[in-house]
């Protein structure tokens, strides 16, 4: 499938912005996983492996699009879940991933903690032999690679690109494969101590790219993670984001998602207000999919 970037425009406090719908690339792997899965699929069947196996929560953009992109391309996937089999009846997003054939296989919120040690992986080699390993997220080499391609060269006309972060892999891609003079923003989603940086700038260093350290800049000029725009952390709860996201939805008919492109959007729409963002800058804000959880999240905290 070829990727066809496509741009929207849109208006807030006389700032024109053009966001790029990645969510548009394919209803059920699209969005940024698109790239994420792209090479990691590529390295699988170049290894003889047809089982796919990664890792994530009841709710994951990640186990959804890998449950989808593994029927499409004839792997079999395998999700290993965090918590209870229970959640299943709770979980759309679950109930899709079975529907396409994959194999769910829940552990203790203790031990998915411990999700990369060998041991873990010791133990499900018995159960579901060779298998080709995704990282949660998607956030390996492979990932990061594919990322690269998110930038195409007609877009690195805009001065400054923002994206939502929760594993840097986007970011980091988008980073390394920007315009000399862009700047990259990142928003990150999770309530920390700027980790994400430390992250981005292994990924740099692989990919022998510009390293990044965290600029105290009020007027974004440089690339950088923002990380006042959490809301308390991930997939947690915020009045005010839910209904800046119904208000954003209804104005501009761009479905957003609770976990990522919500706190995203606000970012910059917030950044625009305070006047840290010129007017005469071109911005492009990278809207990265993910909606399909939305019933999961709204579920979890009463709001259908």
């Amino acid at each position: 499938m070829e990727y066809n970037p496509r741009v929207e425009s849109i208006h807030y406090l006389n700032h024109g912005i053009d966001v790029l719908r990645l969510d548009l690339i394919h209803p059920h792997h699209g969005g940024n996983k698109y790239f994420k899965l792209k090479y990691n699929l590529q390295k699988a069947k170049s290894l003889g492996l047809n089982t796919i196996l990664t890792f994530g929560g009841a709710h994951s953009n990640h186990v959804y699009s890998t449950a989808a992109a593994g029927k499409e391309f004839g792997f079999s996937s395998i999700g290993i879940i965090r918590g209870e089999e229970g959640v299943v009846e709770q979980s759309p997003t679950l109930q899709f991933a079975l529907k396409c054939g994959m194999k769910l296989h829940f552990i203790s919120r203790e031990k998915y903690r411990d999700k990369t040690e060998e041991n873990i992986l010791d133990e499900l080699k018995p159960l579901y032999g060779n298998f080709y390993l995704i990282p949660e997220g998607g956030s390996n080499y492979e990932g990061v690679k594919g990322c690269t391609e998110i930038l195409s060269d007609d877009l690195k006309k805009y001065d400054h690109v923002f994206c939502a972060c929760g594993t840097a892999a986007t970011f980091s891609g988008i980073k390394i494969s920007s315009g000399p003079t862009q700047k990259i923003i990142g928003v990150s989603v999770l309530k920390g101590e700027n980790k994400l940086i430390d992250e981005a700038n292994k990924w740099f260093e692989v990919f022998n790219s510009e390293k990044i350290n965290l600029f105290d800049d009020k007027n974004l000029n440089h690339s950088t993670i923002l990380n006042d725009y959490h809301f308390g952390g991930y997939a947690k709860y915020a009045k005010e984001l839910v209904d800046f996201k119904i208000d954003f939805e209804k104005k501009y008919s761009i479905a957003l998602d609770h976990i990522y492109t919500s706190k995203l959007f606000f970012a910059v729409f917030d950044l625009i207000k305070k006047g840290k963002l010129n007017q005469a800058a071109k911005v492009l804000i990278v809207h990265s999919g993910g909606s399909q959880g939305n019933m999961g999240f709204e579920n979890r905290f009463g709001l259908i």
